[in-house]
């Protein structure tokens, strides 16, 4: 078989009913769960099983939601099932990177909890600070996108935030600038698609919240990971805990450039992924970036079985 590498959901991936299946099976999940909810003050549990959908989405939310979920599932997989491959490394996609760097032992679970939950509270503060968005532009290269910014940038601040896989990049920036680029992305013969959420992530925007977290990071034990994590940032692994902090830190105002991180962790030898976490964006998106390599999913009960039953 050949070598693996564990990939870990971002934002976006959520709905209701997220892990219960996962939790009603493994008294490992069902664990995460229960300490989740003591750390973060609130049923957070009910919110992944049972929503409502419009809180769930909430970035505040969404957040530790969503770690928790990935966090659960890794925890079940490792109780039901031997993975039958050696691990060589991980990478998550934007929030999904704390979970990756928690799943390599980098970051305990209370810490990456509290972090995460700390950021989805300060991005959604610098959201609701700047009216702000995202545009998915679909269809279209990174100098095609480029050049459509800086003709909306008359509108305001706008720049390339998600390098996600070919032909799908997305744009984050002043609300202005979003509804400015639509019909340019449309006139390059793109797709434009705007996306449902609180604001302009991965772009200057997020400065405050970057601050912020800067200070919260610093007070935060980190080790250096037992397996190789990549960074969204600059597709590069982590090393100790200054650049992990650091990485971390420079996330909320970078491009997450995921399709460079997928394409480097091929050229390093990783033959097969698994995507673990609610939802199916990541498998999606390496499947567009190599369709011949190897991505399987693992985000439900059946899921789990069936690679029990293996």
């Amino acid at each position: 078989m050949g070598k693996t590498a564990i990939l870990f959901t971002g934002q976006g991936a959520q709905s209701p009913g997220m892990g219960k299946d996962v939790a009603e099976v493994s008294p490992a999940a069902a664990a995460i769960f229960e300490r989740a909810n003591a750390i973060v003050g609130y049923d957070l549990a009910k919110l992944c099983f049972e929503g409502p959908a419009e809180t769930l989405a909430q970035t505040d939310i969404q957040q530790p939601a969503i770690f928790t979920c990935s966090a659960a599932i890794w925890a079940a997989l490792q109780q039901s099932a031997e993975l039958g491959e050696e691990i060589m490394a991980m990478a998550g996609l934007s929030l999904g990177e704390y979970t990756a760097l928690y799943a390599a032992g980098s970051i305990d679970f209370d810490y990456a909890l509290k972090l995460v939950k700390r950021r989805g509270e300060l991005m959604q503060e610098a959201s609701s600070a700047v009216p702000s968005g995202m545009v998915s532009a679909l269809g279209l290269d990174a100098d095609q996108v480029e050049a459509i910014c800086r003709e909306a940038s008359h509108a305001g601040l706008i720049g390339a935030a998600n390098f996600n896989c070919p032909g799908q990049i997305v744009l984050s920036g002043e609300k202005a600038a979003c509804e400015a680029v639509l019909p340019l992305i449309e006139k390059a013969g793109g797709r434009a698609v705007p996306l449902k959420v609180a604001g302009a992530f991965h772009s200057p925007l997020m400065q405050p919240a970057a601050d912020a977290l800067t200070a919260i990071l610093e007070q935060t034990p980190i080790h250096p990971p037992r397996v190789p994590v990549m960074a969204n940032v600059n597709a590069d692994h982590h090393k100790d805990p200054a650049t992990t902090r650091k990485w971390l830190s420079e996330q909320l105002t970078h491009p997450v450039r995921w399709q460079d991180c997928i394409e480097k962790l091929m050229s390093e030898g990783i033959e097969r992924f698994i995507e673990i976490g609610p939802g199916r964006i990541l498998t999606g998106l390496v499947k567009k970036i190599s369709r011949r390599t190897e991505v399987e999913n693992i985000s439900t009960a059946a899921d789990l079985a069936a690679r029990s039953a293996r």
